[in-house]
């Protein structure tokens, strides 16, 4: 599978108008016409998800005592197939599993631009069990899976489990597609008048996993790429992880480069 590295700048001192660049990677997919761009700074971070270790949520004001994570704008859902999904999840979920449980046609509504979102109940998704929960706080979906031994990503609905993870497909004229896999930013959810105050993938205080990111989410970047695409990534950057040690260094992620 073709590779070919689209740019690896030198790590600028911080705080200089360059601190966002990045380095992607450019794979072609070899099924289809399409050419697959990775976010090789953010896939080689150290990145890891800071839910109950002091995660401050995206609500207006940090509150890691409230344990809602990512979840108090609900979810929007995919298409038709998440939404079957969903609908089908629901009827597994108990009141053991779910504090808010509701029937499926009421924790789900469709908004007027027609996408069907989970809904939002005192502030936070209806499927957010709250600090003091039984089974515990978070997804109702995430405790099914673990309940079940099924993968979280086998039973919440598709941003859930693919956030931060973003995929953006771009199609050209002669019908060649351009897919993007990168970081969800603060910026894409809504733009300069987001109200989501915090976002975890710009922040170093969740920089700082053991495993970096296309190892930690390689089941994720597999179901989004497919297995082929994914492993063809995986082993360019295994590589450039050894070669960083010694000689070629990595990008670092722009919150690691502003941290320092």
């Amino acid at each position: 599978m073709a590779s070919e590295i689209l740019a690896s700048p030198p790590s600028p001192p911080s705080g200089s108008p360059h601190d966002e660049a990045r380095e992607w990677l450019s794979l072609e997919d070899p099924h289809e016409h399409r050419t697959w761009l990775f976010d090789v700074t953010f896939l080689a971070s150290a990145w890891t998800c800071i839910y109950g270790a002091g995660c401050p949520g995206t609500d207006e004001r940090p509150a890691p005592e409230r344990e809602l994570g990512c979840c108090t704008h609900g979810a929007y859902l995919a298409d038709d197939d998440d939404l079957a999904h969903v609908r089908l999840m629901i009827c597994e979920l108990d009141d053991e599993l779910w504090q808010l449980r509701r029937e499926p046609g009421e924790a789900l509504w469709q908004d007027d631009d027609g996408w069907w979102r989970t809904r939002v109940v005192d502030g936070a998704c209806v499927f957010a069990n709250r600090t003091g929960h039984p089974a515990g706080a978070g997804c109702a979906f995430h405790l099914l899976a673990q309940r079940t031994g099924r993968r979280p990503m086998d039973t919440k609905p598709e941003i859930c489990w693919q956030a931060p993870l973003r995929r953006e497909d771009h199609e050209t004229v002669t019908g060649h597609v351009y897919t993007m896999v990168r970081e969800w930013e603060r910026r894409d959810w809504g733009g300069p008048d987001t109200d989501v105050w915090w976002w975890c993938t710009s922040s170093s205080q969740a920089h700082v996993g053991a495993t970096p990111v296309f190892r930690a989410l390689a089941s994720e970047l597999a179901a989004i790429c497919g297995l082929e695409t994914y492993n063809a990534l995986a082993a360019v950057l295994d590589v450039r992880i050894r070669q960083s040690a010694h000689s070629e260094r990595l990008l670092a992620h722009p919150a690691v480069r502003r941290r320092d």
